[in-house]
């Protein structure tokens, strides 16, 4: 059995529900951000308000993959050997020290400095991350993922993760990933999140289609 823990960098989403997702992105392409009055991006922004927070929250450049969290989108149930069960989302944080480029730095890298730079940091020795998983209480939503658990929730520390060294002909591995957000393992089930299932069969639309071109 295996699980995917499909995380970013921004602790949030725009919308709950994939409906809400798809409107949200054909407004934002057709609509010009340094011109937003009369827009769609505007019109929609302001009727989805968690919309409007998650794309007023800054999202600085990290210095490397290396210095960056990355937050799971939606929950899951976690469930003990005594079938006692929290709901929680998955984050991964970095052993090194979170650290972020200013805007002034950050376009001054090129498209592909992230992957040189965590290919020359692995070569100097493994880059580490711990998996955790930050718990609801009882009286937190847990099927919206617009929805903000406060910082003081308890974070449990599930295992870790360890970086040696790149993944040979990474370009021709991409091409067979397919992302399941969907647990495939004992003790961990989804929650009632409408985003889970229609991910899980955008990512599996999307797998399929990469294999086919890397095969023909």
């Amino acid at each position: 059995m295996h699980t995917d823990i499909v995380s970013h960098s921004t602790d949030g989403f725009p919308t709950r529900t994939g409906a809400e997702f798809v409107e949200f992105l054909r407004a934002v392409a057709s609509s010009d951000p340094a011109h937003l009055s009369g827009s769609a991006l505007e019109a929609f922004l302001g009727s989805h308000p968690a919309a409007l927070a998650f794309v007023q929250t800054p999202k600085p450049a990290p210095v490397s993959f290396a210095t960056e969290t990355y937050f799971g989108v939606t929950a899951m149930r976690f469930s003990n050997a005594a079938s006692a069960s929290r709901f929680g989302r998955f984050r991964i944080l970095p052993e090194a020290a979170s650290a972020h480029l200013d805007d002034v730095a950050a376009r001054a890298k090129g498209p592909n400095d992230l992957f040189e730079e965590i290919a020359g940091r692995v070569s100097k020795g493994p880059v580490r991350f711990k998996v955790v998983v930050q718990v609801a209480r009882n009286d937190d939503v847990v099927d919206d993922a617009t929805v903000h658990w406060p910082e003081d929730r308890k974070l449990v520390e599930l295992g870790r993760l360890e970086l040696t060294a790149p993944v040979p002909n990474s370009p021709g591995e991409e091409k067979q990933i397919i992302f399941d957000p969907i647990p495939r393992v004992d003790g961990i089930e989804p929650s009632a999140d409408p985003l889970l299932e229609l991910r899980a069969a955008v990512y599996l639309i999307s797998g399929r289609r990469r294999r086919a071109a890397a095969g023909a």
